[in-house]
C-alpha cells in the first residue's frame, strides 16, 4: 500500500527504535516504528477496538487490564470503555512512544492521563514476573517477530501472561497475518495450547497492515471459557460489535483446516511445487559443497537451494562465518573445514557430488585434484591457472566436470563475447577489433571520495591486480605493458555520456584470439573500468612506493602517519611543507590543478597527519595502507555498487561493409539486498553448478565457457533472471 506523504511532522531515534510520524493525504497522522506503519488515524479503530474487546467483552467481569506495549495510547482508550474496569497499566519499553503519541495522535493517547491508568515505562518480562495472579486481562500490542520482539512469539512470555493472570483470566496478542505468516500462527497455536486450556486465533480487517488483514492470538485461563461470545455490548465502537465478535472466530477454510486439522491445502509454488514433482519422479538428492563464505557466496547459495532436491553444505575455516552465510537457506549446513588441511578436504569433497570453490585461486588446484580422487565435479569462478590446467587430464579421467571461468570477469563477459562473434561468423563476418572492459564501482552518488572506488572484497587484492602486467592485440601487434607502467596506459573510455570511465588493459589478452575463435582480429583487449582520476592517484601512490609489500624494520606503531610517509619518500622531515614538496619532486604533476586534487587526496587518507599514530599491519606499507583504506573507502549503509560491463565488436562483413557491435551490462545493487558484483558473480556460479548437477554440462576436463555448448545454456538463464546485456548496434 502506498500512502502519499504531505509533511513529516516528527523524526528521532530513540534508545530502541527509529520513530516517525508523518501526516498523510488520505489517512491522517501515521505513526511508523522502525519503518513499519504502527497506526493511521483513519484505520487505527479495527486493531484497537478488536485486540481490545474480544478478550475484555468475552471475560465476565474484567476489572484489572494490563496493556504491553501499545504506548499509543489507542489499546487503553479502548480498555476503558468497559465499565467494569477499575484500573489500567501500560507497560511500554519505550518512553517515546507514548510522549509522541500524545502530541500528534491524541484521540488515542489522550486518556493516558486517566485517573484509572498508571503508564510505567519498563520492560514487560519483568514486569510480568514480578506481578503473578495480578491481571483479567492481558493484552500485548507487539510489533512483528524481528530483533528483541520476536521473544514476544515464544513460549517463555507466555508461560508469563498466564502466571499474571487471575484465575479466569484472558489474554490477546497481536497473532500476525493469516496470508502471510501462517506456519508461525500454526507454532503459535501449539505453544498456547500447552499452557492454556483455551486457545483460538481471532482476525480483523485493517487497510494499512501487510495484506490488509491483522489477527490475534486469543487464551483463556479457565477451562471451557468461550472466547466466541460476547457477554455485554461495548458502547461507542466503529468497527467492533456483537457479530463482528463472533465473525472473527470464523477462518477462511486455508487457515481452519491448518490450525483444526492440521492439513495444510495451501497451493504449492515455486520450491514447494518443486519438492512435490521431484518427489513424484523419484529425482535423487545432490549434495553441494561450498567453499568460502565471501559477499559473492550468498547469491550462489541462494540459488542452488532453490532446487529442493539438492542439500547444500557451507564449508569456511571459522564455523562462525560458515553459520551466517547458511542462515536462513533451506537444507543448508555450516561446517568448518581447513583446506589446508588435505584429509580433511578430501573427505568432504568425496561426500557431495560437486564443489563450488570460492576460496582464494592459489587453493583452486588442491580442492581439484581432491575432487579428482573423489570424483567430484568442480565449479569455480577463477581463471584457469597453469596448475589448475595440469589437472586436465586426471579430471577427464575422474570423468568429471570442473568449470571455473564462470562469475562476472570472468565469467558474463565470455557468454556473450562467444554469442556474438559465433553469430558475426554465422553470417559471413569477420570480427576486426574485439574490446571488452568491465568495472565493478560504487555509484555515482557514492562515489565520494579521492579514488572515486569503494572496496567490497580484498582491498589488498584490487591493489595488487593494479601492479600486473598485461598483454594485448593492437593493429596486429602484441603490446606489453610492465606493471609499474599500468596506470599510465589508461585512457578515457565512452560507453554512455553519463560516465567519465578511464580503460585500462588486465592480465594477458593475446589468448583470446584462440580462444574465442577470432584469428582475423587485429586488436584484442580486455580490461577494467574505473572513474576518471583513479590511475593518476594510484599511480602517486606506485611512485610514493605505498605499494611495496618489502617489510620495513622502521614501521612502527609510535610513528605518526606523516613519519612514515617521510621515511617512505625521502623527505628531510614529517612537516606537511616538506613532504608536499618532496611528493611534488618524485611524481611530476602535469599542471597545478592535479597536484591540488591529489595531494588533497593524500591528506584525506591522512598521511600527511602530525598527530595519528600508524597502526602497522604486516610490516609493510602496502597493507599499513590498506588497513587505513578499508575504514575509509568502505561501502557506508545505504549505498550501492555498480558493474559496467561492455563488448564492442568492430566487425567487417562479406560485402566490405562495417558495424560497430555493442553487448552492454549496467548493474546496480541493492542496498537492502545483494551488491551489484555479488550477484554477478554469484548467479552466474549458482547456475552453472545446477547445469553440471542436472548433467546438461557434461563434458568432462578442466575447461571455461568458451563455446557455445557451455555458454548458450548458462546465458539463457542468466537473462530469465534479469542479468542479461543489452546488444546494439552503433
Amino acid at each position: 500500500m502506498t500512502l502519499k506523504v504531505n509533511k513529516i511532522l516528527h523524526i528521532e531515534k530513540s534508545l530502541y527504535q527509529d520513530v516517525l510520524v508523518f501526516e498523510s493525504e488520505t489517512f491522517g497522522n501515521v505513526l511508523v516504528l522502525d519503518g513499519v506503519i504502527q497506526c493511521t488515524e483513519r484505520d487505527e479503530f479495527s486493531y484497537q477496538e478488536m485486540i481490545a474487546h474480544l478478550p475484555l467483552a468475552s471475560h465476565p467481569n474484567p476489572k484489572k487490564v494490563l496493556v504491553i506495549g501499545g504506548g499509543d495510547g489507542g489499546v487503553v482508550r479502548e480498555v476503558l470503555k468497559h465499565d467494569t474496569v477499575e484500573e489500567v497499566v501500560l507497560c511500554d519499553i519505550d518512553e517515546a512512544v507514548p510522549r509522541v503519541s500524545k502530541l500528534y495522535l491524541p484521540h488515542m493517547a489522550a486518556l493516558l492521563s486517566d485517573p484509572r491508568v498508571r503508564v510505567f515505562i519498563g520492560d514487560g518480562f519483568k514486569f510480568l514476573a514480578d506481578n503473578t495472579a495480578t491481571y483479567d486481562v492481558i493484552i500485548t500490542d507487539s510489533s512483528d517477530p524481528v530483533g528483541p520482539a520476536a521473544a514476544l512469539f515464544e513460549k517463555p512470555y507466555f508461560q508469563l501472561l498466564h502466571d499474571a493472570l487471575t484465575p479466569g483470566g484472558h489474554i490477546s496478542t497481536q497473532g500476525e497475518c493469516l496470508w502471510l505468516h501462517l506456519p508461525l500462527i500454526e507454532e503459535l497455536q501449539k505453544v498456547t495450547r500447552g499452557i492454556f486450556p483455551v486457545a483460538e486465533y481471532a482476525f480483523t480487517t485493517i487497510p494499512t497492515y501487510p495484506s490488509g488483514q491483522i489477527g490475534f492470538v486469543m487464551c483463556a485461563k479457565e477451562p471451557g471459557r468461550d472466547l466466541r461470545t460476547p457477554v455485554r455490548k461495548v458502547p461507542n465502537t466503529r468497527y467492533y460489535n456483537g457479530e463482528v465478535h463472533k465473525a472473527a472466530f470464523i477462518l477462511p477454510e486455508f487457515g481452519r483446516a491448518l490450525l483444526k486439522e492440521g492439513r495444510d491445502i495451501l497451493p504449492k509454488f515455486g520450491r514447494a511445487a518443486r519438492a512435490i514433482k521431484n518427489q513424484n519422479e523419484g529425482k535423487p538428492t545432490k549434495k553441494v559443497l561450498l567453499l568460502g563464505s565471501g559477499f559473492v557466496a550468498r547469491p550462489c547459495a541462494e540459488y542452488i537451494v532453490r532446487e529442493p532436491s539438492n542439500e547444500l553444505t557451507v564449508a569456511c575455516r571459522t564455523l562462525e562465518k560458515a553459520k551466517a552465510l547458511a542462515e536462513g537457506l533451506p537444507s543448508t549446513t555450516a561446517v568448518s573445514l581447513d583446506v589446508l588441511n588435505t584429509p580433511a578436504l578430501e573427505a568432504a569433497v568425496a561426500s557431495h557430488d560437486l564443489v563450488i570453490s570460492l576460496i582464494p585461486y592459489t587453493y583452486h588446484a588442491a580442492v581439484i585434484s581432491a575432487a579428482i580422487k573423489g570424483k567430484t565435479h568442480v565449479v569455480t569462478t577463477s581463471y584457469v591457472s597453469p596448475a589448475m590446467r595440469e589437472l586436465d587430464a586426471a579430471a577427464k579421467e575422474a570423468g568429471i566436470v570442473v568449470l571455473n571461468e564462470i562469475g562476472l570477469d570472468p565469467g558474463i563477459d565470455h557468454l556473450y563475447a562467444v554469442k556474438t562473434i559465433d553469430e558475426v561468423h554465422a553470417k559471413g563476418g569477420k570480427v576486426k577489433q574485439f574490446l571488452s572492459y568491465c568495472g565493478g564501482l560504487p555509484a555515482p552518488e557514492c562515489s565520494n571520495n579521492p579514488l572515486g572506488y569503494k572496496f567490497s572484497w580484498s582491498s589488498r587484492g584490487v591493489l595488487l591486480a593494479l601492479l600486473n602486467s598485461a598483454s594485448f592485440l593492437a593493429s596486429g601487434q602484441t603490446v606489453s605493458v610492465p606493471g609499474s607502467e599500468l596506470m599510465s596506459h589508461a585512457k578515457p573510455y565512452y560507453i554512455t555520456p553519463a560516465f567519465a570511465f578511464v580503460a585500462y588493459p588486465n592480465r594477458d589478452s593475446t589468448p583470446f584470439s584462440k580462444w574465442y575463435n577470432i584469428p582475423e582480429a587485429e586488436t584484442v583487449i580486455r580490461g577494467t573500468l574505473r572513474y576518471q582520476g583513479f590511475p593518476e592517484f594510484i599511480g602517486v601512490l606506485v611512485k610514493l612506493g605505498w605499494l611495496d609489500q618489502d617489510e620495513k624494520p622502521w614501521l612502527v606503531d609510535s610513528l605518526t602517519w606523516a613519519e612514515v610517509t617521510q621515511k617512505a619518500i625521502g623527505a628531510d622531515d614529517a612537516a606537511e611543507s616538506t613532504l608536499v614538496t618532496r611528493v611534488k619532486q618524485l611524481c611530476s604533476f602535469p599542471d597545478d590543478s592535479e597536484a591540488t586534487r591529489i595531494i588533497s587526496g593524500l591528506r584525506w587518507i591522512g598521511l600527511f597527519s602530525q598527530a595519528e599514530k600508524v597502526v602497522p599491519r604486516a610490516g609493510n606499507l602496502l597493507d599499513t595502507l590498506c588497513a587505513r583504506l578499508e575504514t575509509l573507502m568502505k561501502y557506508e549503509e545505504g549505498e550501492r555498487d555498480l558493474v559496467m560491463l561492455q563488448h564492442k565488436f568492430v566487425v567487417e562483413w562479406a560485402d566490405g561493409t562495417e558495424q560497430t557491435l555493442t553487448s552492454t551490462l549496467e548493474a546496480y545493487g541493492s542496498p537492502k539486498g545483494h551488491s551489484a558484483m555479488a550477484l554477478t558473480v554469484g548467479l552466474p556460479a549458482g547456475i552453472a553448478t545446477q547445469l553440471v548437477l542436472d548433467g546438461v554440462l557434461n563434458n568432462p576436463g578442466v575447461q571455461a565457457p568458451y563455446s557455445k555448448e557451455i555458454c548458450d545454456p548458462i546465458r539463457e538463464i542468466l537473462e530469465r533472471e534479469g542479468l542479461g546485456l543489452i546488444e546494439k548496434v552503433l
